[in-house]
Formats: C-alpha cells, sequence, structure tokens
C-alpha cells in the first residue's frame, strides 16, 4: 500500500521558508526547538498571559519573552507609551530627557547603581561590565562560573575545563583560544575553588562575573553565602564583582536579586557593577549597565573606557522601560510571586503522581523543573538529567497549548497578566503532560 504522505503545515511551512533564507531558520538558537524537536511555533501576536501563531491558535505562555513580560504581552499603558514616543521619531542619535527619567528610576530601585549607561542588548551590558573592570584594575584575567550565561562575547563563551579552576576553552567556533585563556572558568556554588585561583593568580584578576541567581543551566540558587563570598574574596585581592542581573533585574522584585537577597537598606554585599536587561526595557532592545560611581565614571567621555551605541537609549525603549517600571508595584510582584508558587507545587504534584524523578528549584517567581531526583548545585549536576522526558513533557504541554521554554535549561516565567483562566489551562495540561514525561524514561 502506498505511503500517504501529511500535508505540510503552515508552520511547517513557514520553518523550511525561513530556513532558506535565516541560518537554522530562527535568530536565536534556542528558538529553533533543537534540544525538544518538532517545529517551532511561529508568533503572530500577543496579548496578555497569552501569544497567538500564524494560524490563530492561542497558547498560554509561560516563556513571556524570556522575562520581559513582567506585565504580560502588549499591556495598554506600555504600548500607548511607546506609540506616543514613536509618533516623535525612532531614533535620535542624541541625548534624551527619557534616559535621565529611567536611570532614575534605576537608581531609586537600586541605589547602588549610582550611575548608569544604556546599552541596546544584555550581552553589551556584559561585555562593557568586563571592558571597565579591566579599565580600572588595569588586569586581564576575568572568573566566570560554569553554566552561567553572560552573553555572546568571545571572553564569556569560554567553557568550563578540568581541574579546580582552568583556563577556559572556546565555547564556539570563531572564539580564539587566546581570548578564552583570559577566563578562568570555576564551578558554580564552590567558595573553596574560588579562594583556591585567587590565592594562585589573584594580582591577575579584574573581576568576577556571575549572575545573581543562575536561571541560563536551569534555576540554580546560589549557595546561602555565596555571593557574599564573592564580595569578600573579590575586595580582599583588588578585583570588581560584576552582578549580572539580566534576568533576574526588576523581575524577582522591586531591586531585583540584589535587594531580595542581599536588601537595599543594609546590604550583606554589594557589587561593583550590576547589569540589568529584559524587564528595564519592557520587551524593547534596551539593558544597561550602573554600579559605584568611580568605576562608571571610566566610561568615556569622562574616562578612557570607551563604550558606545548610536540605537543605546532608544527613545522608544526607553519609554517602555519607563512605563513598565512605573507600572511594576508590589501588587504586581506579589501576584507573580503568588502564581509561581502555585504551579511549582502544581507541577511537582503532577510530576510525583506519575512517578517522574524531577526536583522543581526556584529563586523568588523564577523556577526551572529538573527531570532527576537530586538537587542541582552546579552545572554538571544540571546536565545530569532526563532531557528526554523533559522534551516529552515540553510536546505534552504544547499539545495543550501551553508554551514552555523550549529547553531543559531554562526558566519558567509567569506574568502580573496569568489570571484564573490561564492558570486553569496550564493546571489542566500538567497530568497528561506529566504521564508523556514518564512514558519517555
Amino acid at each position: 500500500m502506498a505511503e500517504v504522505k501529511k500535508a505540510a503545515t503552515n508552520q511547517e511551512t513557514l520553518m523550511a521558508r525561513a530556513k532558506a533564507i535565516i541560518p537554522g531558520g530562527v535568530s536565536s538558537p534556542v528558538r529553533a526547538f533543537g534540544s525538544v524537536g518538532g517545529t517551532p511555533v511561529f508568533v503572530a501576536r500577543a496579548q496578555g498571559p497569552r501569544v497567538f501563531d500564524i494560524d490563530g491558535a492561542d497558547y498560554v505562555d509561560l516563556v513571556c519573552s524570556w522575562g520581559p513580560a513582567l506585565l504580560g504581552h502588549a499591556h495598554p499603558d506600555v504600548v500607548a507609551a511607546v506609540q506616543a514616543a514613536a509618533a516623535k521619531g525612532l531614533s535620535f542619535g542624541a541625548p534624551t530627557s527619557a534616559e535621565v527619567d529611567l536611570a532614575t528610576l534605576i537608581r531609586d530601585r537600586v541605589p547602588a547603581a549610582e550611575r548608569v549607561r544604556f546599552v541596546s542588548t544584555g550581552t553589551e551590558a556584559t561585555m562593557t561590565a568586563i571592558r571597565l573592570a579591566r579599565g580600572a584594575t588595569g588586569r586581564d584575567l576575568i572568573i566566570k562560573f560554569a553554566g552561567l550565561y553572560h552573553g555572546h562575547s568571545d571572553a564569556l563563551l569560554a567553557a568550563a575545563g578540568s581541574g579546580l579552576a582552568t583556563a577556559g576553552l572556546p565555547g564556539s567556533a570563531g572564539v580564539t583560544a587566546a581570548t578564552a585563556a583570559e577566563t578562568i572558568v570555576l564551578p558554580y556554588n564552590d567558595v573553596p575553588a574560588l579562594e583556591a585561583a585567587f590565592a594562585r593568580q589573584g594580582e591577575r584578576i579584574a573581576a568576577v562575573i556571575t549572575e545573581a541567581v543562575p536561571a541560563n543551566m536551569g534555576v540554580v540558587p546560589p549557595a546561602p553565602g555565596f555571593n557574599e563570598a564573592i564580595r569578600r574574596v573579590t575586595s580582599e585581592h583588588g578585583a570588581l564583582m560584576i552582578f549580572d542581573e539580566v534576568m533576574t533585574g526588576f523581575r524577582v522584585g522591586p531591586a531585583g536579586w540584589w535587594g531580595v537577597e542581599a536588601g537595599v537598606e543594609n546590604p550583606l554585599y554589594t557589587p561593583d557593577i550590576f547589569t540589568f536587561g529584559k524587564v528595564v526595557g519592557g520587551g524593547m532592545p534596551l539593558a544597561a549597565l550602573g554600579g559605584r560611581a568611580e568605576v562608571m565614571q571610566l566610561l568615556a567621555p569622562v574616562g578612557p573606557v570607551y563604550q558606545a551605541g548610536t540605537l543605546s537609549g532608544n527613545p522608544l525603549a526607553t519609554a517602555a522601560g519607563i512605563a513598565t517600571l512605573q507600572l511594576a508595584d508590589d501588587k504586581v510582584y506579589a501576584h507573580v510571586d503568588r502564581r509561581s508558587a502555585e504551579l511549582r507545587q502544581a507541577v511537582g504534584e503532577a510530576l510525583g503522581e506519575a512517578g517522574v524523578p524531577h526536583v522543581v528549584q526556584s529563586a523568588g517567581s523564577l523556577f526551572s523543573v529538573f527531570f532527576r531526583d537530586e538537587p542541582v548545585l552546579n552545572y554538571d549536576d544540571a546536565k545530569a538529567q532526563n532531557t528526554a522526558a523533559f522534551a516529552a513533557f515540553f510536546h505534552g504541554m504544547l499539545d495543550q497549548r501551553v508554551a514552555l521554554p523550549p529547553s531543559a535549561f531554562e526558566a519558567w516565567f509567569l506574568s502580573a497578566a496569568h489570571d484564573d483562566e490561564a492558570m486553569s489551562r496550564i493546571l489542566e495540561a500538567l497530568p497528561v503532560a506529566a504521564q508523556a514525561a514518564a512514558a519517555a524514561q
């Protein structure tokens, strides 16, 4: 009997077109569904807690644009602010009052960000922070932790080596061995490894960069005292502490993770440089770095460390950021925290009833699910999970029109727009997806 060939869906047809003109068919790798299989969902529009594909089907969204949609998609006040700004011009290449207003809002929330410089992406923010740290100290080496992602600049794509503290190896083609060798990669949550690295090469280390809470290998909270230890060791050796809050900044609380863990009033520790992104731009391309005035004042035009960008502080992006931060009040954070707690409990119960080994880990409202039965403390632990079970779980949810991040190594996000109706769809989908995960073990 002749095999009946299925007609391609609209999603598959569009993906084929995309692959013919865009490398891999996508503009950022995780969107390609490479780790879960299948064809990506092409989004046509979004509203509140939902995204809508090119066929008009709606999905309850737990990606939230990888974090920025704290208020939900297309919040009318944010859209109105962007429309009003667009009517005045899309880009000026000149200073605007909106930059000053947004920088002031950031400093009001994070007083340790005494000076703020805007860029367009989180990668630009962390890249500039590294350059600034080297300029401030006159040193070359940077410490990062295995599994933590700080954007795709060359020095921060170093992969973990073997042993206690190793020079990084290139984590991407096109990154030279010499560049990677200027990055020391350490296991996360390992204070003795950090101390040993400084004991050996402390006079050459410009900075330690760390995610406030790692959320790019799944959510792996810092062990109690770990961020404080980074502050202590860097201070002892005259190095800087760079706190990457591109993901957590203004998402897990009004002052990001630093505000949650360290405290704004009489903080337990204060980094030298913060990096912010995602929420700070309200979904528009905008990021920032901020920190101690004497460090930040080393940036051009007042200092010798050069950074520039035609679109930095773009008026549409700053308008979206101002509107988002003004709307993100205590009620918003309380709502997102409550919904996150409800969902974490429900996911754990569904997977437990299906007999699927799992660990749900969280930091504030951010959380992720690891398909293993032991807590995850570092990158090696994160990699030792059943990614096939996650892929089955992912598609089990997607089939019921709930969109999860398409990777086992990403955080889940909720928004202030996730109402009872959206939560009901998620909760109804969980048992079926959990059974799919169980079958894939």
